[in-house]
């Protein structure tokens, strides 16, 4: 069966699938990953991350059972959120640190690039904000 999941840094080696924190009964903590079986629902769900000042996932299609054994291996739960289902919404609490990191890390090269290539023209900042959007939609 495909489903669908939030994944953030898609296809990058910082690549992380999005949890929920979640507790049993017994009050021991895990994590617990949501399938999707809409494309639609995902997306939705991920539009609500996003506002509340999330990093953005991505929408990616997989085959449950590959997820459900990946959450086998690492110890994490999993539910399947049924198509036409009540809205699925995501916690009111972010955790603060996450597995996989948001920006990647670049080397300290000690050069200036304050003056790289100075006869690119100004871009207009409705401009350079949208295309800021569109990259930070990738991430």
């Amino acid at each position: 069966m495909r489903v669908f999941v939030l994944i953030f840094n898609a296809r990058t080696d910082n690549e992380g699938i999005h949890s929920i924190r979640i507790s049993n009964a017994q009050g021991m903590e895990g994590n617990k990953i949501l399938m999707f079986e809409s494309e639609d629902d995902a997306t939705r769900f991920a539009l609500m991350l996003e506002a509340q000042d999330f990093a953005v996932p991505t929408v990616e299609m997989m085959n449950a059972d590959d997820v459900k054994e990946f959450c086998e291996s690492t110890g994490y739960d999993w539910e399947v959120i049924p198509e036409n289902s009540e809205l699925v919404l995501p916690p009111e609490i972010n955790v603060e640190q996450t597995d996989w990191q948001a920006e990647p890390e670049m080397a300290d090269t000690n050069e200036d690039f304050s003056s790289f290539n100075p006869s690119i023209p100004e871009i207009a900042n409705s401009d350079l904000d949208s295309f800021r959007r569109k990259l930070e939609g990738l991430l």
